[in-house]
């Protein structure tokens, strides 16, 4: 029946999804990842390779895969519809990062979560990897597609379609931003506040979330760098790309 939660079946099927990339991201980590085959993760994740080719088609899946594009989708639509474009898109990344790591703490040695560290991790090996960095481009992209169908629908005005992948595109550009330098800080700055700021200097405008601003005494506090956000201002047109 709709509505329902995942079957048993697509629960254990999603679980030794997991574990499966867990057993591959330690290992890329530890031994390298050229060094580090598939057939490695099989026996390391006790399954068969066969198996693990079932849950990720190429070795680089067994970095890239994430379950973040249909959680970014849903996000975003459900914002308000006369939210301009760049706001809907940006707060939906800046709170989908805080579900994915964690409330904000105060000190960087608290912010740990199995999710913050495994998506260190992950990126760590992205930005680190040639052949993970080049697939790395196609799975943005991806995201990108799918926050402009969840905003357009299937038969979108051309010029709606245009400025949606225009604010879409400059959106995620900011993010890589601030996971690249996320990653270079180890973790330790405050990754949804660290997005709002690169999203607040491109856009001009405020997209901290009120947990870091509980954190941080207000929307001005630092997001783990020598620059805070910039005062925001005032909406600009509804779709607006700037």
């Amino acid at each position: 029946m709709s509505g329902e939660g995942p079957s048993l079946r697509e629960r254990r099927r999603a679980e030794t999804r997991d574990m499966i990339q867990s057993h591959a991201v330690r290992l890329f980590t530890e031994h390298g990842y050229d060094a580090t085959t598939v057939h490695d993760v099989a026996r390391a994740s006790g399954v068969s390779a066969m198996t693990v080719y079932r849950h990720f088609p190429t070795k680089e899946d067994l970095v890239l895969y994430d379950r973040y594009d249909p959680l970014l989708a849903a996000r975003v639509a459900a914002r308000p519809a006369d939210e301009p474009v760049v706001r809907r898109i940006g707060r939906t990344l800046v709170e989908t990062a805080r579900t994915l790591v964690g409330p904000a703490a105060r000190e960087p040695e608290t912010r740990s979560s199995p999710g913050r560290d495994m998506l260190l991790a992950r990126l760590r090996l992205m930005t680190g990897v040639p052949a993970l960095r080049a697939r790395h481009l196609d799975s943005q992209y991806a995201t990108q597609r799918a926050i402009v169908d969840a905003l357009l629908g299937d038969a979108p005005d051309p010029e709606a379609e245009f400025r949606t992948w225009v604010a879409a595109g400059a959106c995620l550009a900011a993010m890589h931003v601030a996971l690249v330098r996320w990653t270079r800080e180890d973790g330790r700055p405050d990754l949804p506040g660290l997005i709002a700021t690169a999203l607040g200097a491109a856009f001009d405008d405020d997209f901290h979330d009120d947990v870091h601003d509980d954190v941080h005494g207000g929307s001005g506090g630092d997001a783990g760098g020598p620059a805070g956000p910039p005062a925001g201002q005032p909406d600009r047109a509804g779709g607006d790309s700037r």
